[in-house]
């Protein structure tokens, strides 16, 4: 029984595969019909009908390659003929069509590669040795191109041999052999333009123009419209100047190529040769409505304007050239050619003219400055048609810079062992001006500096009734002389330029201020600066939250596409969530699986929005997921980072500088990175104890922090974070009002240190302000 049950499977797999086989041929037979139909298209499914069901069909893979080459589809016609080669390993002409079609690609070291093989199979094949040679060609290979050739040569000496050897005689700057060899070429096709073309440029270039025209006019009486040979016959007459010979020609091709960008520049330049600039601006200028970064049309316009007396066309087209920003090496020379020709078409007499603004400039050029100064601060302004190339004070260098229209120049000039200031200001063209100020020396005494409101205490204390972060003052400064500035923390108040003793008013936000001080200069540059002492005693010091509305960001990265994806992040977000439950956070955001993109515009845009339109005070930012350090740069990694691209990853300064702009509106930012990999993040500044804080000091929760702490050094971290556990177990298990951040620290330290895991790294974050205030957790009520 089992026999008979093996007997029928057999005979029906048999049947099965003959059915199969039957089924390819008459679909490869279909196939070969499209084909003399002409209908490549058709062919093309029914050869990979064929190959579907017989992948190992050799014949079919090479009739669908010619198909796809039919329909000029090169890339599908080289894997045909590759997949044919796995079943065809010895044919010749297999590995000859193959590095044909690689070749057509420009895919130059496969065609080299297997047309050498075809080389070898078939050493006689004259073909295959001429497309050698062509390979090696197209890779500057040109001895072995050389070689390759002759051997072509040698086995037939016919028209496309001497053709491409003259190509390669041609690049090895051989130029009496490449015209003698093109000249061979023709003696055996006469009808080969190819070789027309090439003889007719290779006789140009040895500068022998009357055998260049004749060969040129050869093939114009054979094809009267032939592009190249009307365009080489035009460099031809050009070279001889017979310029409206060789402008006719190139205006014949016109005729059939309206729209040739180059083919007009040609002519723009016959024309200008040939001194019509006119007509040359007029072909120049079809250039750049075709293409209007064309540099060597914009340069050469210039100069065809200048020729014609229109300088402004000329300069205009001189700086839009400027303008360019190109690395092609043609547009550089054209750019640096259009710099000279701007700077000569711009040259002017006039010298510049110096106007000192800062200090006051008097009678007689004289500048009153007060006898215990050995410095000034000069402040000034130079206009000129030109640009100002050299700015000296007392011999000097000055920095100036562009402001405008005119320059402005600043200097610090030590006046010690002088009674005079002297300025030099000169221009590109070395016109020069003088201006030579006497000093005479004036009252020392500093002006003395008075707050009416709100009340100061003899000893410059200020006592608040409110805890206003804006502050309005009033006062009065005294001095002999009239005042020039008056700074308060850096801020100008406004006041009565002019007048004696003069009162002054200003609006300043001290928020988390102890202090201010108010600098006051006179005209004479004497200065004093005051400082008054902000007393809040009657100011409830502990509101509701005394740390303001507190906001914690989560950013959950566990579902990575190139990185391992992690548990940990999930079950550390959850575990701080439950933690933080009891205390006072006004706002959870939750984050998971960013990308770089939301990273950046999260951090940068709608995380500082969300902050400044809600006055958040206080901000927690926990990060959980991969991190990097990479040449002292921290990353964070987002998910669709990859490994090894140090640009995909998201770079810590990045967030610093995003940090940097929230600071204006916040008082505290804490950021928390639970990141294996990310290294010392913010390392340059880190506490090496830190020392418990307490909450009842309003100093340290007024006053501005900003600190990171890190779950892991250059250590890789485990998704089970003891780091993440302790902290959020301190935090649960905390029973007074509030806990500060050093605290848990502590605490953390503590726990990791024994498990012999990670080392925490506590500190404050470089670059942001930090005035030794601390975050704190602050209990619900």
């Amino acid at each position: 029984m089992r026999k008979s049950i093996f007997l029928v499977l057999l005979i029906s797999g048999c049947l099965c595969m003959q059915i199969a086989a039957q089924n390819a041929k008459q679909n490869f037979k279909t196939g070969l019909t499209f084909v003399e139909a002409g209908n490549h298209k058709d062919a093309i499914t029914q050869f990979t009908k064929a190959l579907e069901t017989n992948p190992e069909y050799a014949e079919a893979y090479l009739k669908r390659a010619e198909s796809f080459e039919a329909t000029g589809d090169l890339q599908n016609a080289a894997d045909d003929l590759k997949r044919a080669l796995v079943f065809e390993q010895k044919d010749a002409d297999l590995y000859y069509n193959a590095a044909r079609v690689n070749y057509g690609l420009a895919n130059y070291s496969t065609a080299l590669e297997l047309v050498t093989r075809c080389t070898e199979l078939s050493k006689k094949s004259e073909s295959a040795f001429r497309l050698l040679a062509r390979v090696q060609l197209a890779l500057e290979d040109y001895s072995n191109a050389l070689v390759s050739i002759n051997k072509a040569l040698s086995l037939k000496d016919n028209t496309e041999n001497n053709f491409y050897r003259g190509q390669v005689s041609e690049k090895m700057k051989n130029y009496n052999q490449a015209e003698a060899d093109y000249g061979k070429a023709l003696n055996k096709d006469e009808n080969f333009s190819e070789a027309y073309l090439a003889l007719s440029r290779m006789r140009l270039q040895l500068g022998k123009t009357e055998t260049a025209m004749e060969s040129c006019n050869a093939l114009l009486a054979k094809e009267p419209g032939n592009k190249e040979a009307l365009l080489i016959r035009s460099r031809i007459y050009a070279k001889q100047t017979e310029y409206p010979k060789a402008i006719d020609d190139i205006s014949k091709i016109l005729i059939k190529s309206p729209d040739d960008k180059e083919i007009y520049l040609v002519r723009g330049i016959y024309y200008q040769e040939f001194t019509q600039h006119q007509n040359a601006i007029n072909d120049f200028s079809k250039v750049l409505l075709l293409d209007p970064a064309m540099t060597e049309a914009i340069y050469k316009r210039a100069y065809s304007y200048e020729q014609v007396g229109d300088f402004k066309s000329a300069i205009k087209d001189y700086e839009r050239l400027a303008a360019l920003s190109s690395e092609d090496l043609v547009a550089q020379k054209h750019l640096n050619e259009a710099r000279k020709r701007l700077y000569e078409l711009n040259r002017e007499t006039a010298a510049p003219k110096i106007s000192l603004l800062d200090p006051q400039v008097f009678a007689d050029s004289t500048l009153k400055i007060a006898k215990n100064k050995s410095t000034v601060s000069l402040r000034g302004k130079i206009s000129d048609a030109s640009e100002i190339g050299t700015v000296m004070i007392n011999k000097a260098p000055a920095t100036f810079f562009k402001s405008g229209d005119n320059y402005e120049f600043t200097a610090e000039v030590d006046i010690s062992a002088t009674d005079f200031i002297t300025v030099v200001a000169g221009d590109v063209y070395n016109n020069a001006k003088t201006n030579r100020y006497s000093i005479t020396r004036t009252e020392i005494d500093p002006p003395a500096i008075s707050i009416l409101a709100p009340y100061a205490s003899d000893n410059g204390e200020i006592y608040l009734d409110t805890d206003n972060a804006n502050l309005y003052i009033e006062g009065t400064i005294a001095d002999e002389s009239t005042i020039s500035s008056i700074l308060i923390d850096g801020v100008a108040a406004s006041f009565a330029l002019g007048d004696l003793n003069p009162r002054f008013t200003a609006t300043i936000n001290v928020a988390n201020k102890n202090r201010f001080n108010v600098t006051a200069t006179d005209s004479y540059g004497n200065d004093t600066t005051t400082t008054f002492v902000l007393n809040r005693e009657g100011v409830s010091l502990l509101e509701a939250n005394p740390m303001g509305r507190t906001w914690v960001v989560f950013i959950e990265n566990s579902n990575y596409e190139t990185f391992p994806s992690l548990e940990g992040p999930a079950k550390d977000v959850t575990l701080m969530r439950s933690a933080l439950a009891r205390y006072d956070v006004h706002k959870l955001i939750h984050k998971q699986d960013m990308t770089k993109k939301e990273m950046e515009r999260f951090f940068s845009i709608e995380l500082r929005d969300l902050l400044r339109s809600n006055k958040v005070n206080a901000l927690l930012v926990w990060y959980a997921g991969h991190g990097k350090f990479i040449n002292e740069t921290g990353y964070w990694i987002p998910v669709d980072a990859k490994r090894d691209d140090e640009f995909t990853y998201y770079n810590l300064n990045a967030l610093r500088a995003s940090l940097q702009s929230y600071s204006a509106y916040m008082t505290h930012n804490l950021v928390i990175t639970d990141a294996c990999e990310s290294g010392p993040t913010f390392y340059q500044a880190m506490r090496e104890v830190p020392k418990e804080r307490d909450c009842n000091d309003w100093e340290a929760v007024k006053f501005k922090s900003s600190q990171v702490f890190s779950s892991a050094g250059y250590e890789l971290a485990v998704d089970n974070s003891i780091f993440t556990q302790t902290f959020a177990n301190t935090l649960a298990n905390n029973p007074n009002a509030c806990i500060p951040i050093e605290t848990i620290v502590n605490k953390v330290n503590q726990a990791v240190t024994q498990s012999n895991q990670q080392r925490p790294k506590f500190g404050k974050i470089t670059g942001l302000q930090d005035e030794d205030g601390t975050f704190f957790f602050m209990s619900k009520k």
